[in-house]
This record gives structure tokens, C-alpha cells and sequence, in this order.
């Protein structure tokens, strides 16, 4: 039983390192969402309270599609220095445990695999590189009838942009009435 430790432990090893390749490409990718808000104020209001949030986190007006009635921001994504030093410590502790699977495989090398947890820093290095971009927000903002029985008008607006900026839209709209379907 004895034989089989060794071989396993050092497959496990690799296949976890093969999840940590896969969980640093991921941290850079893009993850587009589209969501709908309604609200009761007019169309120019709604438009330009976004638009305000939009300009106070460094985005600019990009395009202007009058047949789509899209309005198109466009910004830079700055990379985390928080993520660049999580994903080297990830790397590190993952280089780390293969070395120090490496060296009971090889008891005559010793610890001198410890060397390899010198490429850790190409973990933050790479994240650093690609998640610095330009990150678009697009915005449709449209005059819906209310369902209720006032038929009042609604503005219905509709935002496509990376996960993180919704997310960071969400307190501000629900401070001016905008509530979501």
C-alpha cells in the first residue's frame, strides 16, 4: 500500500496545480452581464444620474447610437494589487507544496527543489499584464407603460458592462428610485 502514497500524492499535486493555471487565467477574464432597472423618474434624469455615476469612476462618453438608443462609456480597468499578491501567494504555496513533493519522490536532490517557487511572481506578473483594459458600459434607457392601473410611465433602463461596475451600480440607482424587475 505504501507504494501507491508517493505516485498519488504527486498526481493530486499536479492536477491541483493544473486548477491554480486555470484559476489565474480566469481572474483576467471578462464577465459580461445585462440587467434591467425600472424606475419612475423621466428618461433624462435616469440618463443623467448614470451618467454622473459613470463620469465619477473615470468613464468617458464613448458613443452615442441614436438608431439603438444606446449610450456607450468607456473606461480602464485597473489591476488589483490585492488579486496580483493573492494569486503570487496562491503560486507560491502551490510551488511550494510541489517541491516539497519533489523532494521526498527524489530524497537525494533534497530541498533543492525550493528553487521553482521562484516563478510565483509570474502569477501576479500575468494578472497585472491582462487585467489592465478598456471596459465598455453600454446604456438604454426607454418609456415603458406601467402594468398598474394608474398607467403611469416607467423608465426602463438597461446596462451592459462587466459584472463588477454592476455591482457598483446597484447603491447608486437604488438611491434615486430605480428598482429592479
Amino acid at each position: 500500500m505504501r507504494s501507491f502514497v508517493l505516485p498519488s500524492t504527486f498526481l493530486l499535486t499536479l492536477l491541483l496545480m493544473v486548477g491554480l493555471f486555470f484559476f489565474i487565467r480566469a481572474s483576467v477574464k471578462d464577465r459580461i452581464e445585462e440587467l434591467q432597472w425600472l424606475s419612475t423618474q423621466p428618461e433624462e434624469t435616469v440618463l443623467k444620474k448614470v451618467e454622473d455615476h459613470l463620469t465619477n469612476r473615470s468613464y468617458r462618453l464613448a458613443a452615442l447610437d441614436k438608431e439603438l438608443d444606446q449610450v456607450t462609456f468607456e473606461g480602464m480597468v485597473r489591476p488589483s494589487v490585492v488579486m496580483a499578491c493573492f494569486l503570487t501567494a496562491l503560486m507560491l504555496t502551490a510551488t511550494l507544496c510541489l517541491s516539497l513533493v519533489f523532494s521526498i519522490l527524489f530524497p537525494t536532490v533534497g530541498l533543492g527543489f525550493t528553487v521553482i517557487t521562484v516563478i510565483s511572481p509570474i502569477a501576479g506578473w500575468f494578472y497585472w499584464q491582462r487585467a489592465q483594459r478598456p471596459e465598455q458600459v453600454r446604456l438604454k434607457v426607454e418609456s415603458v407603460e406601467s402594468s398598474t392601473a394608474d398607467a403611469k410611465t416607467q423608465t426602463l433602463l438597461t446596462v451592459i458592462a462587466h459584472r463588477d461596475e454592476i455591482t457598483a451600480m446597484r447603491p447608486t440607482l437604488k438611491t434615486f428610485g430605480v428598482i429592479a424587475p
